[in-house]
This record gives structure tokens, C-alpha cells and sequence, in this order.
């Protein structure tokens, strides 16, 4: 039997999960790491901190199995996106690193704009300048710190720097330098118009593989410090939303993922690299070869019903929070929330906008409350969705992940709302999957992502649309879609009171 791990590095914690080449899981462990906020808007993290919590987890996951290190063949990653790491001409970490939910930058992502256009940028990246992404962390730096700006010699993001602590082999991957804003997407190449117009030396790139492409094999040193084989295979993995898709059969035209955790994403499958969305949503290269994704998001998607529970039902469960829900009519009683918690990004990318309940009478009980904040949520997914179609895709059928799946009523809502069938996987393990499936893949197991997937993917439960409920939300939603030009203004206003 041979074996793979999928590492997945994520934002507080890094999991690590074990599969054998039947697609079943034979063990995981994740350990945390520290989060740096060094005033308001500053969010960042220490490399090293992940290295040794990947070591870790290893570790852990060695010391539990029972066959033989040599038989596991390869590992693969999925990481956070756009985490800027800056290393010198030695490989030394210069700084901690700038994280993803960073928003120190956005000076920076007016200068983009200004220097080089909006849509010159999103032709060439296929992406707005948003806070979050790589260029505008690298310019704040070049302003702000600029004695460690000319001492880099190459930048990299997260999971790339661990995989290169293992193998001592400097690259990136498509997935994730998509998210950067410094590569020229639909030809998957640094773009060296954007380099020259900002001042970036070209040689700051990491050299380029494909997901499944193979980085190395561990050094002597990380294999002693985990127990693994010096021989296991290392391969390059995939950004934490692409690895999401593999592990979900993202893998084929017209198929779409809804996740919803904290924030929520609508993502969708593209074989197309010219479709142009001005924008709207993000455009990027997939885990699979030659393939891309485009992907909106919804800042505030659990959290809104996590907020819920912590102000209104502290010691209850979510399942205690939720009881009830399916017993009120769609619509909630004539109750609309919309979920701008911490602002929006698709289709309103205002970090300023917040939320509201809209209807309030004395009939509404928490359990109208609690249904209104989760329609509210999947209607900011389908708005989404109706970019996808207004571009002529046809999505019938969606994979629903994350906390939107452990929920029957919010399962069938989503069916009514995306007017689109709805499945759940049978074994759900998030981007880590996806990262087993690269190695699987990169490992020679299988001939392809797509046969991986279907030994390492099945479905569970199917929900259908209520043609009822179809009509009478959509109704509803264009009741919704005016929230947010009508309370725009206000929600400025207020923040002057803050």
C-alpha cells in the first residue's frame, strides 16, 4: 500500500492529513501558530513559527503510523494565498510576514491603479488590486522599509517557504502566484511589464512548476526530524482554494463549489483563460494544469451566523442555535439581513458598508432571526452566481462544503436560492485533500487528477430546487440587491459616530 500527505497551512494552524492510494484517510494532526497584529490593520506571522509546527505535525502523524515510512511516496501543500516572505541572498527570513487579511496597503492599491490603469492590470492578472494580494505588500515595503526591500533577493508565499525549509528548493506554483498580482495569468508567466512599471527586480520571482510538479526530495535533516524516508517525493501543491476544488471534483466545465467557513465562496470551474469578468470576480489559475477558476467571495459568511450566536445564544450550540430554522417559511416572516459584517468583495468590494436587519416586527422570534441571517448569506453567494450566468455559464449542480453543508434547511435553501441542485461529499476534508491529491497525482498513483478524484471523492446527499421556493426568492433577492445602494451612504455616515 503506498501513501500520501496533503499539508495544509493555513491561517492559525497547519493540519496535516495521511491517505492511502485508496483514497481513505489513515490519520491527521494540526497543531497552531500565532497570529502578529502590530497595531490596527497590521496582520502578520513568523516563517519559522510555521516551519516548526509543520515538523510537528509530522512528526505527530509518523509516530501514529503503523507501515513503513519508505511507503509513503509523496507530499504536496495548500496554503493560504498572497502572504508576502522576503528572503536575502542567504535564504534568511528579512521580516515577518505579510499576511493575506492584511490592509495596510490600500495607498498602494491606488498607486497600482494610477500608474499602471485598471485595465491594464486586470488584463494582464485578470484581478483587481485588492489590499490582500502580493504586489501591493511588496511596494508598502518598498516605501515603507526600504533598506529590507533592496536587501531581498527573493519573495516567496507561505506554504512555498516551508516546502523550501524541506527540501532547500526555491519555487512557486501557478495557483498561488495568481493571487500575487505580478503574474500574467492566462500565460502563466511573471508578467515583466508589471515588474519594470514598479520597480520589481524580476529575479524576486520564484522559478514556476505546476501543482502536481515535483520541488525535491526532504533533506536528511527534516526527514530525521520527522521520522519520513530522505526519499519521499515533495511536489509543489496548490493555493488553499484551488486544493479546496480538487478535493471537491472541481475538475470539469460547469462544475461550481459553494464553501462556506468564516467568509464564503462561490467557485466555479474554467477552461476558458480569456473570459473577461472586468473584475467582477477573481480569475485564476487552477491546481490542474492548464486550467483556471473564478471564484467571488463573501467576507462575512459563517461569521455573520457565528457573531449570531455569540451575542444572542452564547452557551448554546450551533445545532441548538439553529433548531427551529426549518419550521419558518422561506422569507423569514418578511425578515432581510444582509451579511456586511466587516464589509463586502463580490460584487462590492467597500470595506466600509455593514450590516442590517431589514423588517423587524414584534412577531420575529430568534429562530426568524437566525433563517434571516442565512438566506442573507446565500443570497451574497448568489450574487455571485448571477455574474457566473449573466456570462452565459451554466451551473446546475453545485458542491456544497464548510459549515453551509452541516445544516439540512440550509442545504435546501441554498437548492432554492442558486435554483440549482445541490450535493455534499461523503468524506469533506478540506484543502488538505486536495493537497493528498497533487502528491497522489505528482506521485505517479494516478494517470490523472480527474481518475484521482474518483477513487478520492464521492457524493453523499442530493437537494433539489422547490420551484415554489424558487419563485419566491427570487422575489426576495430583488429586495436584497437594493440594500446595499440604499444603505451605503448611511453606513458612511455612521462610521463618524464611531
Amino acid at each position: 500500500m503506498k501513501y500520501v500527505i496533503g499539508i495544509d497551512l493555513g491561517t492559525s494552524s497547519v493540519k496535516a492529513l495521511l491517505m492511502n492510494e485508496l483514497g481513505e484517510a489513515c490519520g491527521e494532526a494540526s497543531k497552531s501558530y500565532p497570529l502578529i497584529h502590530k497595531q490596527a490593520g497590521y496582520s502578520e506571522q513568523a516563517p519559522e513559527d510555521w516551519v516548526k509546527q509543520t515538523t510537528e505535525v509530522l512528526k505527530e502523524l509518523i509516530a501514529r503510523f503503523e507501515g513503513n515510512a519508505e511507503d509513503i511516496v509523496g507530499i504536496s501543500f495548500s496554503g493560504q494565498m498572497h502572504g508576502l516572505v522576503l528572503l536575502d541572498e542567504d535564504h534568511e527570513v528579512l521580516r515577518p510576514a505579510i499576511l493575506w487579511n492584511d490592509t495596510r496597503t490600500t495607498r498602494q492599491c491606488e498607486e497600482i491603479y494610477e500608474t499602471a490603469g485598471k485595465e491594464r492590470i486586470l488584463s494582464i492578472t485578470k484581478n483587481p488590486a485588492l489590499e490582500g494580494f502580493t504586489l501591493p505588500k511588496l511596494l508598502w515595503v518598498k516605501e515603507h522599509e526600504r533598506e529590507m526591500f533592496e536587501k531581498a533577493a527573493v519573495f516567496m508565499l507561505p506554504k512555498d517557504y516551508v516546502r523550501f525549509k524541506m527540501t532547500g528548493a526555491i519555487h512557486s506554483e501557478y495557483s498561488d502566484v495568481a493571487g500575487t498580482l505580478l503574474l500574467d495569468v492566462p500565460n502563466k508567466k511573471w508578467s515583466k511589464e508589471i515588474c519594470e512599471i514598479f520597480g520589481i527586480k524580476e529575479s524576486l520571482c520564484p522559478p514556476l512548476l505546476e501543482s502536481h510538479g515535483f520541488a525535491g526530495t526532504l533533506t536528511a535533516e527534516f526527514a530525521g526530524s520527522t521520522g519520513l524516508s530522505a526519499e519521499t517525493k515533495v511536489f509543489a501543491g496548490g493555493a488553499d482554494n484551488a486544493c479546496g476544488a480538487i478535493g471537491a471534483n472541481i475538475l470539469k466545465e460547469g462544475a461550481t463549489l459553494c464553501s462556506i467557513g468564516t467568509s464564503g465562496v462561490i467557485l466555479s470551474y474554467e477552461a476558458e483563460k480569456n473570459l473577461d469578468f472586468g473584475g467582477a470576480v477573481h480569475y485564476f489559475n487552477h491546481g490542474k494544469e492548464d486550467a483556471f477558476y473564478t471564484m467571488g467571495v463573501t467576507l462575512s459568511a459563517g461569521h455573520s451566523l457565528s457573531w449570531f450566536k455569540e451575542q444572542f445564544a452564547k452557551e448554546e450550540t450551533m445545532e441548538q442555535l439553529l433548531a427551529g430554522v426549518e419550521d419558518i417559511p422561506p422569507g423569514a416572516n418578511g425578515l432581510l439581513f444582509a451579511p456586511y459584517l466587516s464589509g463586502e468583495r463580490t460584487p462590492h468590494p467597500d470595506a466600509k458598508i455593514r450590516a442590517s436587519f431589514i423588517g423587524v416586527d414584534a412577531t420575529h422570534t430568534r429562530a426568524h432571526f437566525a433563517r434571516a441571517v442565512m438566506e442573507g448569506i446565500t443570497f451574497s453567494l448568489n450574487e455571485t452566481i448571477e455574474i457566473f450566468r449573466d456570462k452565459g455559464k451554466q451551473i446546475d449542480t453545485i458542491v456544497s462544503i464548510g459549515g453551509g453543508a452541516k445544516n439540512q434547511a440550509w442545504l435546501q435553501m441554498q437548492a432554492d436560492i442558486f435554483s440549482a441542485r445541490i450535493v455534499t461529499l461523503n468524506r469533506e476534508q478540506g484543502p488538505a485533500l486536495g493537497a493528498a491529491m497533487l502528491a497522489a497525482y505528482g506521485a505517479g498513483l494516478f494517470a490523472s487528477l480527474e481518475e484521482c478524484a474518483n477513487v478520492f471523492t464521492s457524493y453523499k446527499d442530493e437537494y433539489v430546487p422547490n420551484p415554489e421556493n424558487v419563485e419566491y426568492y427570487r422575489k426576495l433577492y430583488a429586495l436584497y440587491q437594493k440594500v446595499y445602494p440604499q444603505t451605503r451612504g448611511i453606513c458612511e455616515g455612521l462610521m463618524e459616530f464611531r
